[in-house]
């Protein structure tokens, strides 16, 4: 009898991916998928009770009074931009070592991107590098927690601009017992598959402010209003919504795991030639990244990659690279030597023993 040949999905082809360590990998239990049934078998998909339930917790959470919901995070900081009145000839700061999405929105509201160097072991933008680029034409700085580290939020604030603080990274990060997201005039989400409360995509304003949230919500839709302007089509599904609210109620559970492998690989890198993580006395790290410095990224990340193990650079490219500008040295060392390595919830601490055996080995 002729041998059948084997199928593209043959599990001998597929066996390299199976043992493969991502870098990012997403988990979703039989609750996450009841939620999404749920609204599903209820008729209701797009934006309603599922939205207006996940702005009502996650503004209690973080400690805001308000929050609207929209459907990624980018569209998040475009509305927050446009609520603060930033526009046309406005400069708004931000740090250089951060992905794109913070150059989009400032592009969007047709403002000038102004870039910001950080702090080395942080990886955030600094009071002091902010200081150095405020202009009168200054009407706002953005901060992201980058990694999940809260940045020094309240010196910043003290400075006097409008504060956009990003929380991408950060949700359930804290300072002084304070969780980010409570100190700007406005703070954003992003639930993009990845982020700490994944749910594809989607993303949130939150403020203490009922003119700010105002303009946001009148702003995210464009349908059956008495007066034109330009509005937008950035709601928030209830499918996405009620996804984003299963994964909520084990942000702390999942924060826990973060902080058991941070730890663990902590105690296990010192003495390797690697520059660790550094958290700051009073900063409650909410781990979305485990980020270390060293000599040769590149070599590294191939010898990891050959050994199963996925890492990645933590910012592809920083925005003063894309912006043809100079003055930000610091950006520049840490981007050329900086290696985001595996942690999420569902990291076995015999995964992360293997990576941290293997990353001796290379280093």
């Amino acid at each position: 009898m002729k041998q059948r040949p084997k199928s593209h999905l043959d599990a001998s082809i597929l066996k390299p991916w199976y043992e493969m360590i991502t870098h990012s990998h997403v988990v979703l239990d039989e609750e996450d998928i009841a939620s999404v049934v749920k609204v599903l078998r209820s008729g209701q998909l797009a934006q309603g009770r599922s939205v207006a339930s996940l702005e009502g917790m996650i503004a209690s959470f973080i400690g805001v009074t308000h929050a609207a919901a929209v459907n990624s995070g980018t569209a998040a900081l475009h509305l927050a931009l446009l609520a603060l009145g930033v526009g046309e000839n406005a400069e708004v700061i931000m740090p250089s070592y951060v992905c794109t999405a913070l150059l989009h929105a400032v592009k969007y509201v047709r403002a000038k991107p102004v870039v910001a160097d950080i702090d080395p072991h942080t990886y955030n933008i600094t009071a002091e590098s902010i200081k150095k680029v405020i202009t009168p034409k200054t009407q706002a700085v953005i901060v992201p927690h980058m990694f999940g580290l809260p940045a020094d939020i309240k010196t910043i604030v003290s400075l006097g601009i409008p504060v956009v603080e990003d929380c991408a990274h950060s949700v359930g990060a804290s300072i002084d017992g304070r969780y980010v997201g409570s100190f700007g005039a406005v703070s954003i989400l992003s639930f993009y598959a990845t982020k700490m409360l994944g749910a594809g995509e989607g993303g949130m304003v939150l403020t203490d402010s009922s003119e700010l949230i105002e303009a946001v919500r009148d702003l995210r839709d464009y349908d059956e209003k008495e007066t034109y302007r330009v509005r937008y089509n950035y709601k928030m599904t209830d499918i996405q919504a009620a996804l984003a609210e299963s994964r909520f109620k084990k942000l702390t559970s999942c924060i826990d795991k973060r902080n058991e492998l941070a730890a663990f690989y902590t105690s296990q890198l010192e003495g390797v030639k690697v520059a660790l993580p550094v958290v700051p006395e009073g900063r409650i790290h909410g781990w979305y990244r485990y980020v270390v410095q060293l000599e040769d990224p590149s070599s590294f990340m191939q010898g990891m990659e050959k050994r199963g193990i996925a890492c990645r650079r933590p910012v592809f490219k920083p925005l003063h690279r894309y912006l043809s500008v100079r003055g930000c040295p610091v950006t520049d060392q840490v981007w050329k030597r900086a290696v985001s390595i595996p942690i999420y919830p569902s990291l076995s601490l015999d995964d992360a023993q293997r990576i941290a055996t293997e990353m001796k080995e290379i280093l």
